[in-house]
């Protein structure tokens, strides 16, 4: 087939035409945009933690340990000084009883000093007779009254110090288990790209106490979410009870279907800078909105039984404080600007 000069210029104009297609295609791509770590299979993020899978699942397992293990601390600490005073009343009592049992020792000396058989014998006539064995009997009893008493004491003391003992053995069990668990949420988040000290809000605090919740507060996903159509855990709802008593009363979004963390478990709120509802990133009175909630959510952290809180690329964690938190895609919701997360136990 020939090739006629018009049809040699048509095709070499054609091809002009598709390689400077391609240098636009191509120049639109930014030159300097980062790319982001793959994802291992399954370990996706969680559709607004601003962490994979497994991040949110370390941080998680990491923070409940710990708190856990702050609470029996606390309880064992709290047993310990409940046993040091019993142990100081009882080393109080020893010497008084002591001194009363040698007192009863001396007077039964004293009085049958030869014997009960030998004081009896030489009674002069039935009356001595009678008072001498109703003395003898008397000081008996109280002689075996008072040592019972003493060795009681006693027994009381070696308990108690055997007690705290144990309770300080408990302790160090803690303390070791709350080493390992603040190891573990701060090498996940290193693992991450995060992890580093960071300061906290600077936005004011709030000094604002809330109540504490009760220890028997269930766990499980039983409450109607008042903020969508899902169900959240009876202690989220007395966080978020706590936090609107507080003041804080702007727009709250809690259960989600997601692929991991503690929405769909019903034990996570978002809490909006803004008035109506998630906005851009936050300024002005809406940042300081969010430092006053991020802090007043950590001044209470013992209370409401909080895991973490997350707000403006930081997280912070009961073992280890702030830290820079910065997994999110670059928008206000997964880098958490313009909202605090609130996750509880």
């Amino acid at each position: 087939m020939r090739h006629t000069p018009a049809r040699r210029l048509w095709a070499t104009l054609l091809a002009l035409m598709v390689v400077a297609a391609g240098s636009v295609l191509a120049g639109s791509a930014p030159a300097s945009a980062a790319p982001r770590p793959l994802a291992a299979p399954g370990d996706t993020g969680d559709d607004g933690e601003g962490g994979s899978k497994s991040l949110i699942d370390a941080l998680e397992s990491a923070s409940r340990g710990f708190t856990d293990a702050k609470d029996a601390l606390t309880r064992s600490r709290a047993r310990q000084r409940e046993l040091a005073a019993t142990l100081q009343r009882l080393d109080a009592e020893l010497g008084p009883k002591q001194a009363a049992l040698d007192e009863i020792v001396q007077q039964s000396y004293r009085t049958g000093r030869l014997g009960p058989m030998a004081a009896l014998l030489t009674a002069s006539d039935s009356d001595t007779l009678l008072d001498r064995a109703d003395t003898l009997s008397s000081v008996a009893i109280r002689q075996d009254a008072a040592m019972r008493d003493l060795k009681q004491t006693r027994d009381g003391q070696a308990k108690a110090k055997l007690a705290i003992d144990a309770t300080i053995r408990d302790q160090q069990k803690q303390l070791n288990v709350m080493a390992r668990r603040k190891a573990q949420a701060e090498a996940a988040l290193k693992a991450a790209g995060g992890g580093q000290d960071v300061a906290g809000p600077s936005g004011g605090g709030n000094t604002t106490k809330s109540a504490t919740a009760p220890r028997n507060l269930g766990t499980g996903c039983t409450v109607d979410d008042p903020t969508t159509t899902g169900c959240i855990t009876p202690r989220l709802q007395f966080a978020m009870q706590q936090a609107k008593g507080a003041g804080f009363t702007r727009f709250v979004k809690c259960f989600r279907h997601q692929n991991s963390g503690e929405h769909p478990k019903g034990r996570a709120c978002d809490f909006a800078a803004d008035k109506g509802t998630f906005g851009g990133v936050a300024s002005g009175a809406s940042r300081t909105y969010g430092d006053r909630l991020a802090n007043y959510f950590i001044g209470n952290a013992d209370r409401i039984g909080v895991l973490y809180v997350i707000w403006f690329r930081r997280i912070w964690l009961p073992s280890s404080g702030w830290k820079s938190y910065s997994r999110g895609n670059g928008d206000p919701s997964s880098d958490h600007t313009n909202h605090v997360h609130l996750s509880v136990r």
